[in-house]
């Protein structure tokens, strides 16, 4: 008998085989999370853009060094029909409050305190990225960050959108 798979591995296991073009693309599972201006966020509401998904926390290094980047990418492609989501994972959101401060940017700040959507979407390390297309399917998921690698998220961008 293999190994047990706990629910997080066998989500995110189906959403990288949908990313991978293994499988059909998978729904993104829908949420509503509390935004940095009091507001909820619906994922389902955002049907028919682009959306991108960047789980995030202020203790992340490469977290902090993509925000400026991740700025950029909303800015050039939100009048295409895209839309970016940080979901800030940490319990006590204080931290990315007083960090976001520094940080202008424009695309809502999403609170996931409990980690349920992280959870949801099988997170395991800090930064991952889910790209939705206008569907609402996953069709890419991206971990962790390094410098160039918002080349690949423009690519990745720039592909749904012409669908």
């Amino acid at each position: 008998m293999g190994p047990k798979l706990t629910l997080p591995a066998l989500i995110l296991g189906s959403l990288l085989a949908a990313a991978s073009g293994a499988n059909a693309p998978q729904p993104a599972p829908d949420f509503a999370l509390p935004a940095r201006e009091g507001s909820d966020v619906r994922l389902s509401e955002l049907k028919g853009q682009v959306v991108m998904i960047n789980f995030w926390a202020t203790w992340c290094g490469p977290c902090r060094q993509e925000m400026p980047l991740l700025q950029q990418l909303q800015s050039k492609y939100e009048p295409l029909g895209f839309t970016l989501l940080g979901v800030n994972v940490e319990n006590d959101s204080a931290a990315a409050q007083a960090w976001l401060k520094g940080v202008p940017v424009s695309f809502p700040i999403l609170f996931d305190r409990k980690n349920e959507v992280a959870e949801r979407f099988g997170v395991q390390g800090m930064p991952s990225t889910v790209f939705v297309d206008r569907e609402g399917k996953v069709r890419y998921v991206h971990r962790g960050y390094k410098p160039g690698d918002e080349a690949k998220y423009a690519d990745m961008i720039r592909s749904l959108v012409k669908e």
